[in-house]
């Protein structure tokens, strides 16, 4: 069903191979786009973003306090992960500041 397929990676420009393998477990996950990124780039990222500096926040929804990976805005509401994820979901997010 799944046959290898070659593809360039957006940050490094290589091309890499999607494996068979690799394109079974995205179906099996539910995942519909293909890697953009080769093995070596999504590996860097994942590590960039563990090791991200976490900004202290009260959420603007529920009033616990949470970390975000950016410096919050004083004059924009910021939320949990939580709330944000329930608030997309629903549709009740405010325009970003550039799109007003």
């Amino acid at each position: 069903m799944f046959k290898d397929i070659v593809l360039r990676c957006i940050d490094c420009g290589r091309e890499f191979v999607f494996t068979a393998g690799e394109q079974a477990f995205y179906a099996d996950k539910g995942l519909l786009n293909e890697p953009r990124r080769c093995p070596e780039c999504r590996s860097r990222r994942r590590q960039e973003r563990e090791q991200a500096i976490e900004y202290p926040i009260i959420c603007a929804a529920c009033g616990r306090e949470a970390t975000v990976p950016f410096v919050p805005s004083e004059d924009r509401p910021v939320y949990c992960e939580e709330c944000y994820r329930r608030l997309k979901a629903e549709g009740k997010l405010p325009e970003p500041a550039g799109r007003r």
